[in-house]
């Protein structure tokens, strides 16, 4: 992939570390390693090209530059593409851009693919009916703290106050979230539920809390996307899991950090990625 003929580059500068500057030193990066950027999308006011229009235009490597989020519908929308895509940290959690490169920064990973030390991977990713999830889903009460997450976003101080007052009432009284149809945590539920996807299967843990401490600690936990910091339970893998409102209220629901209309239940199935990622993890 370091002589491919044609690089289109996606970038969102509304993204946490995806600043003028940042993207500077990655065409830089990208020029230097043989993979100079053809054009330059910047999302969302351009469209994440589809197959179609990368065909139409010869493009052998997609880059994309941005959030999760980003990263999300840029992926997804190229599902069909007979290219790689490349995916890389520009975003504040980066967890598929980890997932495929580890911990490094963007320069790093191109200076690698420029080496040749990258290879094609289909990773595991979740199924739904809202559509895909590459890194997570998160189920239930828990997934109001994204508001809290967006009001921090517009630095809006007064809002950021109100929104975490009413995220960690939310959590503590919104009906909880259950696992359907199999042995796995607490029958009153838990405030949220995740679920992110391995090459073993779906790995699911029930957050909740008995404290307005832990409540909370949980929330931060949730907001920084960073579950392993907060109480909860240990839910198993699985190749198909139902989550469930017992009470018959939509659940709230975030898929790879953003926000969906879940219903009262919602099925999530481990499945493969449609079109090829270029992974550097274990290059040196």
């Amino acid at each position: 992939m370091g002589n491919a003929k044609k690089t289109w580059l996606v970038c969102n500068a509304a993204s946490g570390s995806n600043d003028d500057e940042a993207v500077a030193e990655l065409v830089s990066a990208l020029d230097n390693a043989g993979m100079p950027p053809a054009r330059r999308i910047r999302f969302p006011d351009e469209s994440a090209p589809s197959p179609e229009q990368l065909d139409a235009q010869g493009v052998d490597l997609l880059v994309v530059f941005g959030g999760d989020g980003t990263t999300h519908t840029v992926v997804t929308t190229a599902y069909g593409w007979d290219g790689a895509l490349l995916v890389l940290p520009g975003g504040t959690m980066n967890l598929l851009s980890k997932r495929l490169h580890g911990d490094v920064p963007a320069a790093q990973i191109v200076d690698r693919l420029a080496k040749g030390n990258a290879r094609r991977v289909r990773p595991r990713v979740i199924r739904s009916r809202h559509g895909e999830g590459l890194t997570g889903v998160l189920a239930g009460p828990g997934a109001i703290w994204n508001e809290v997450r967006e009001a921090m976003r517009s630095s809006n101080i007064l809002e950021v106050v109100t929104t975490t007052r009413e995220a960690i009432a939310h959590s503590t009284r919104a009906p909880k979230v259950v696992c359907e149809g199999v042995d796995c945590g607490r029958k009153e539920g838990y405030a949220a539920i995740t679920v992110n996807p391995h090459d073993t299967g779906l790995e699911v843990k029930g957050y909740y809390a008995e404290t307005l401490g832990d409540f909370a600690g949980q929330g931060i936990a949730l907001l920084n996307r960073n579950y392993r910091d907060g109480p909860h339970d240990q839910l198993g893998m699985h190749e198909t899991i139902r989550l469930v409102c017992p009470e018959g209220e939509p659940m709230g629901l975030l898929i790879d950090g953003e926000p969906f209309d879940g219903g009262a239940e919602d099925q999530f199935t481990l499945a493969n990625c449609e079109v090829d990622l270029l992974a550097t993890a274990d290059a040196r």
